[in-house]
């Protein structure tokens, strides 16, 4: 039966049968309230009874709410009975490893994937409590799991939760051992899912185990191992979790390291599910770094860098000449971290994503190193391929980065930030910055300037009409040029790629959020457009180029704002 907003006694009959099958008390209150409010509740009934909560590569992401189109325990419920069914049909060992950050309801819903693990005879081991991601991820690699389900809605507004599942070596392979899921597992699992029948006749177990601190310990002791021992240590560095998981095991890792340990800013630094001091709990949000920017001015930083609140995305503040603070794009700080990695001599394939900067491939090309470009996500970042060679690498612009594969198929905040700690640490050392290198890479290989145009919508119909809309009238000139190149990743993914001899832009849908986004790149010679010999002033000629790609990159963006009917 599908919802109606226009039939009360539809909605009385869906709510009713969903009020007989949850489990959960504090849901069923919820929706009791709403269907004695009918019909004035209507409208929110039928948005609750859309359709169910879709399982697909990012596994579960919803509003906590009653009903099948929100997260919830009969939800997750389900989804856990589906995959652990899943698993069981395909006959992986292990157990089952499950791990939850701080959010509203995240430790429930973990808890009871565990009793649906063991109740249906697999072994279940939960952390030992709200912690990153990254550890998550360890933990199913270095435990030998079958798979493993993170409880978070990472960086979402504090209403969401989300529901991560990982693949252990014998489901996943080589590239894809303790990396998220990818299709056909996801369809596999959603029809599992919806066959699972009634959460009240989903069997139960036992709690399962829960893990001791050795684990923690683990992952720290090797994500410290990640850097060079005998680098510089002498950094200074403020630091905020967003409210979220992040701090305790970043700080530990960062004294394990041999840092000094980080200032916090002490108005975020426990965990809280309302993410009180922030509007979205985003560091790539206007605002939401304001307080760890006035933390580094006041205790006179090097470098700041927060977390989003699981710990898997990393941001990083620098000051400039005139101790301004800036954040760095996650294009910059992408391609910073690795050409750390390569003048260290971290040899590999090194990747990125179509939506990222094309800095990395000049810089792998220039260097001799192999290079692979994904579809936007870490769950294919990470099974980037280049014949044998083995990946040591992986970002995407937004704030995520893997700098040990083999410790964490995944992008990892807290690796991340020890790495451009380290980073940071070196150059200082040798009276250098971080935007000094930056320039420095920009005078070889040209000013790779990029942006985003991001439209957050309230139904994810828009999203569709102007995806439509650009097809049916793609832009055939940008920057006074002509479009070059015009590629739809249609049917393999929603994306469509535009490029002129110095620009290129890339628009698809948010996979997390109810976004489009246009991802946007200019690139600028040092020395104008004739590629003349670099000048004798390479700082100037790089200023300069910033100066016009920065022009550019504006035009651009209002371009791109007139194609899809915004401006």
């Amino acid at each position: 039966m599908t919802a109606n907003p226009n039939d009360p006694d539809n909605l009385r009959v869906l709510g009713e049968a969903w009020l007989a099958d949850d489990p959960d008390p504090a849901t069923r209150d919820e929706l009791r309230g709403l269907l004695d409010r009918l019909p004035d509740s209507a409208t929110e009934l039928a948005d609750r009874f859309a359709g169910p909560l879709t399982f697909g590569t990012a596994g579960l992401r919803g509003p906590l709410r009653a009903g099948p189109n929100g997260m919830n325990l009969a939800v997750v419920t389900q989804a856990a009975a589906g995959l652990v069914t899943w698993l069981a049909t395909r006959a992986a060992a292990g157990p089952l490893i499950i791990g939850y950050d701080a959010r509203h309801g995240s430790r429930t819903f973990a808890e009871r994937t565990a009793q649906i693990a063991t109740g249906a005879g697999r072994p279940a081991l939960l952390l030992p409590r709200p912690l990153p991601t990254p550890v998550l991820a360890y933990a199913v690699r270095a435990l030998g799991a079958a798979a493993g389900v993170m409880v978070t809605a990472s960086h979402n507004p504090p209403q969401d939760n989300g529901y991560k599942v990982y693949l252990g070596a014998e489901m996943g392979g080589p590239r894809g051992a303790g990396a998220q899921i990818v299709p056909p597992a996801d369809t596999e699992i959603e029809a599992a899912i919806r066959a699972i029948g009634p959460a009240r006749a989903v069997p139960l177990g036992p709690a399962g185990k829960v893990l001791g601190d050795d684990l923690v310990a683990g992952y720290v002791a090797a994500a410290a191992a990640v850097l060079d021992p005998d680098g510089p240590r002498q950094l200074k560095v403020a630091y905020t979790p967003l409210h979220g998981v992040g701090a305790a095991v970043l700080t530990t890792a960062f004294a394990r390291a041999g840092f000094g340990v980080p200032g916090i800013v002490a108005e975020q630094a426990e965990p809280d599910p309302d993410f009180p001091t922030v509007a979205f709990p985003n560091p790539e949000e206007p605002g939401a770094v304001d307080r760890l920017v006035a933390l580094a001015e006041a205790i006179g930083a090097d470098l700041a860098i927060a977390n989003d609140p699981d710990a898997d995305r990393c941001a990083v503040a620098v000051p400039g000449p005139d101790r301004q603070w800036r954040m760095l794009r996650g294009d910059e700080l992408g391609v910073l971290l690795a050409d750390q990695l390569i003048r260290r001599g971290v040899t590999g394939l090194y990747a990125t994503t179509i939506v990222s900067s094309s800095l990395l491939r000049a810089i792998c090309a220039a260097r001799g190193v192999s290079y692979d470009e994904t579809l936007t996500g870490f769950k294919w970042i990470v099974r980037a391929e280049s014949g044998d060679t083995p990946l040591v690498f992986g970002y995407e612009e937004a704030l995520g980065y893997c700098v040990a594969p083999d410790l964490v198929r995944d992008k990892d905040g807290i690796t991340a930030a020890l790495t451009v700690a380290e980073l940071a640490a070196g150059l200082k050392a040798e009276g250098s910055t971080l935007l000094h290198r930056l320039d420095e890479l920009a005078a070889e290989f040209g000013v790779h300037l990029t942006d985003q145009l991001s439209v957050r919508v309230d139904d994810l119909r828009e999203i569709q009409d102007l995806m439509t809309r650009l097809r049916a009238d793609t832009p055939t000139e940008l920057l006074g040029a002509p479009v070059t190149s015009t590629q739809d990743l249609l049917p393999v993914s929603d994306v469509l790629i535009l490029r002129t001899d110095t620009a290129r832009v890339v628009i698809r849908p948010s996979g997390t959020e109810p976004k489009l986004k246009a991802y946007l790149e200019v690139v600028e010679p040092i020395g104008g457009p004739d590629r003349s010999a670099p000048p004798a002033d390479v700082t100037g000629a790089v200023a300069s180029a910033r100066v016009r790609a920065t022009t550019a990159l504006t035009t651009l963006r209002s371009e791109i704002a007139t194609a899809l009917g915004l401006g």
